[in-house]
């Protein structure tokens, strides 16, 4: 049984050996442009932000002051890496997608099912981002709303950590299953299908992204391990 952790330290592994370590160095400078940039705006701005949604905090609860300021932090930061990533997986997604393509033919000996030309194929991936920013941005956005409602904005760090394991499981294991052209919405049922090794994989994922400038260097084995993922729990629709 391959699991999640497994999948992506073999991932990493692959992507930085022999054959393809040359297709991880384009997404990785991509990565560092956009962090820099958006970096920059968030510590110009976190103070207002966090001074804002304190405002909104009802006095009969100031008696736990000391438990919600800090949810609030791991909220706003969770919102704010949440952020990051999707603008960057925009940016690099023609260039991940061509990773797991490669990388399932070192790891299959064989190239994915995919006869799409390298042009229509970049232009196919940033289509495909967009449908999944479809799928993500109302559910980010109803979950935002209820990150201000007093007293259920108690549990809702914990909602943006499940919420962002299920999306960081969409956005990487697709990269394969778009390569295979298995559609966006069944590619949803697949992994709701076996929601365990998804949800661990996403977790993992969503972990990673939140390691200081390692994260760039990681990310591109989580597209590894998802090519790994994808062989073993969700390649057969109908078996475990």
């Amino acid at each position: 049984m391959l699991d999640a952790f497994s999948a992506l330290s073999r991932g990493t592994r692959l992507v930085y050996g022999r054959g393809l370590r040359r297709y991880v160095f384009v997404p990785i400078a991509i990565n560092l442009l956009v962090y820099g940039v958006m970096l920059q705006q968030v510590l110009a701005r976190f103070g207002g932000w966090l001074d804002t949604w304190m405002a909104f905090v009802p006095g009969w609860l100031d008696w736990l002051s000391w438990l919600i300021w800090p949810l609030f932090v791991i909220s706003l930061v969770v919102i704010v890496f949440f952020t990051f990533t999707l603008v960057t997986h925009l940016i690099a997604a023609p260039f991940y997608g061509f990773l797991a393509a490669k990388v399932e033919a070192v790891v299959t000996g064989r190239p994915p099912l995919d006869d799409r030309g390298l042009l229509k194929a970049g232009i196919d991936a940033l289509v495909r981002e967009l449908v999944k920013l479809v799928y993500i941005l109302p559910r980010m956005a109803l979950l935002f709303v209820v990150s201000w409602i007093p007293g259920v904005n108690i549990v809702a760090p914990f909602l943006w950590l499940a919420f962002s394991a299920w999306i960081m499981a969409i956005t990487y294991l697709d990269y394969p299953m778009d390569n295979n052209k298995v559609s966006f919405s069944d590619m949803r049922r697949r992994l709701a299908a076996r929601w365990w090794p998804t949800l661990t994989y996403g977790g993992w994922v969503t972990l990673i992204t939140w390691l200081p400038l390692a994260n760039l260097f990681l990310l591109p084995g989580a597209v590894a391990a998802a090519v790994l993922m994808w062989e073993r729990h969700y390649r057969q629709p109908g078996e475990e």
